[in-house]
Formats: C-alpha cells, structure tokens, sequence
C-alpha cells in the first residue's frame, strides 16, 4: 500500500514539474511572468466556458444569450474563445479585455466603442446551479422511490447515506427548534442544505461538473439568504412583529428616542447579511487556500528543479489536506446556514407566551 501511494505522489509530482512552462501559455504570457492574483480569480470567478483540467486551452462551450441593440442573439462562447471578434449579421461581439470596464464579460462592438447588452448567458455559474438542482432533486427522489417500493425496509448504500441525513437534519435541528411548525418549514429547510452540501462538494471536483466556485460566489449566498429572510418576515406572528417595534423593554429605551426599536429593525436585515457573508467566505477561503498553495509550484519553478520538487511535494500533500478539511468544511457549512434558519424562522413564527398560556390552558380544560 506504502508503495502505491509513494509511486503516486512521484506521480503527481513528475506531472506538476512537467506542467511549470503551463502558465507562461495561458494568457499571462505577454510578460513571461505568473501573474498569481489574476489567475487565482480567473479559477475562482465565473465564465463562458468550463474549462478542461491540465488543459486550459480547450473549454467546453456554453450558450451565450445576449440582447444587443438589434434583438437576440444566441450562439456558442467557442466563436468568443482567445479573444476572437464573432460577427452575428450586422452586430459584432467579443469578452471585453482586462482594461474594459466590463472586464471578463460580453459585450457589443458599436463604432469602436464597447456596449454592454442585456446578458442571460448560461455561464459556468449558472450550469452548474442547474446541476446541483438536478443532484438533489435526484438524491432525493432516489430515498422517495425506495420508500415508495421497499416501504419502510431501512435502504443502504447511497440512498441510506442520503436518508440519514435526512432525519439527522430533521429530528436533530428542525424539530427540537420549530416542534409542531416543522413539518410546515421542512421541506425548504431540508433542500437548502442539500443544495448547499451538494453544491460545496461539486466545488471541490476540478472536473466537469465540478469545478464551479458557487458558494464562494456571493450573489448565489446573497440569493439563499434572502429566502430565510422573506419566509421568516412573512410567516412572521404579532408576537415578532411586537417584539421588532414595541419590545418589552424600558420605556427610556423606546421614548422618545427608539433606540430598541431601530436595533431590532436592524437586526432583520444583518441576520440574512450574517449567513451571506459566513457561507462566501467560508467556501471562497477554502479555495483560495488551495490555489494558493498550488501556485507556490510555479512561483518556486524559477529557483530550480530540486526547488520545485520539493515544493510540489509540500504542496500537494498540503492541498490533499485542505481538501479534506474542505470536505468536512462543506458540510458544517450546510448544516450551520440550516440550523441559523430554523432559529430564526423559529423566533418569527413564535406565538408568544399568552398565546401558548391560552393553548395550555385549552389543553388542561379538555383533559
């Protein structure tokens, strides 16, 4: 065993040594140096294009769906590859260059000025939302259908892994916290954390259909937190509402200066900031890290080969590592913007402690 992951590591470490020219080929040529910030955000933002591992000179092509100054057009990104000028009839297009205000993305060549059009692109981003929605969608119909044929016969392998953390989530977060609310909050709680958990672990696959930084991506955390945040103001009682522009506080604390009042209206819009920022941050780290570390390859390629063999050596197995973490990251991720959830769909959803004195006095009179 000792053998094999040795030939392994001499392996990877024979492959990265051969790939250091890599770089000075790959759009950071012009100066013959590796231009580290550029190429970490070029791995970590989104595109037109999936690229192809070892090889990122071939993409494979996605739909680019403009709305130009003469209507619709749609064709593939491979006519925008390098730079290239596409022609569509009388309009021509192109991925503006780094110093175009539009940097990185399509935009309509008009009398040598550069407009931006209305872009509905499917982008790397953007497929592989579509991908992780149809992995949930088919881990979880997997655990309906054997249900639905084996009955309540316990299911192995993937579908009894997916079941488990179904009522892990369930009877460990969603029930203890919202008690007779949870199967009315479920169902969203339970999808958000298996889109973000497959989501995280699509990330961390650097081929197709990995590779995708979408939680490292905070319009798609910005977009997940709004959704907590209008089912909690929503479904939100008399009770939260009160407590949010009446608290029972001090009455020098409301008049006539509504410091309380102000705070707990603040308070609603940094709960779904909090989870924004935990979530992209956590997830873009973690990738980062890894880059980071497997740059440190190319940066120490000039010092040397025995340079450059012991740092692909520390790098990969320190990349290996945070790969790991970044396994574990993705889960805990998941389960603590589910968990901070059902806390605060619980506090909005609160009936207050009259209405559940009435309830129980209701109870104790039918007994």
């Amino acid at each position: 065993m000792k053998k094999i992951i040795l030939s392994l590591l001499f392996a990877c470490v024979a492959l990265i040594a051969g790939a250091t020219e890599a770089p000075a080929a790959d759009g950071h040529e012009e100066s013959g140096e590796l231009k580290v910030k550029e190429t970490i955000f070029e791995h970590l933002g989104d595109g037109y294009g999936w690229e192809v591992p070892f090889n990122h000179h071939v993409r494979i092509p996605l739909p680019v769906i403009v709305w130009g100054t003469d209507g619709l057009h749609v064709f593939s990104s491979r006519r925008l590859e390098h730079g290239y000028v596409y022609r569509d009839g009388d309009v021509e297009f192109k991925i503006a260059g780094a110093d175009s205000p539009y940097k990185g993305k399509v935009v309509e060549i008009k009398d040598g000025e550069e407009i931006k059009p209305f872009d509905i692109s499917i982008t790397k981003n953007v497929c592989a939302v579509f991908i992780s929605v149809f992995v949930v969608i088919w881990l979880i119909m997997k655990v309906a259908r054997w249900h639905q044929n084996q009955g309540m016969k316990a299911p192995r392998k993937l579908t009894g892994g997916v079941e488990t953390l179904i009522m892990f989530i369930y009877d460990g977060v969603i029930r203890p916290t919202l008690k007779e609310r949870a199967p009315r909050f479920a169902p969203y709680l339970l999808t958000v954390f298996f889109f973000i958990l497959v989501m995280n672990l699509l990330g961390l696959i650097v081929i197709f259909p990995g590779g995708a930084n979408l939680t490292g991506n905070i319009a798609v955390t910005l977009v997940l937190a709004l959704l907590t945040f209008f089912i909690t103001n929503l479904c939100g009682t008399k009770h939260y509402w009160k407590e949010i522009f009446n608290p029972e506080v001090p009455w020098w604390l409301k008049y006539p200066l509504p410091i309380m009042p102000v705070i707990e209206l603040f308070g609603m819009f940094t709960k779904p900031a909090a989870l924004t920022v935990r979530l992209f941050a956590n997830m873009m780290g973690g990738h980062m890290i890894v880059i980071v570390l497997t740059l440190l390859i190319f940066i120490f390629a000039a010092m040397g080969p025995a340079v450059t063999g012991v740092t692909a050596v520390v790098s990969i197995i320190f990349s290996v590592f945070m790969l790991l973490i970044d396994v574990l990251v993705s889960f805990i991720q998941a389960y603590v913007f589910t968990m901070l959830s059902t806390i605060f769909i619980s506090l909005s959803t609160d009936k207050g402690h009259a209405e559940h004195d009435a309830h129980a006095s209701a109870a104790h009179e039918k007994a």
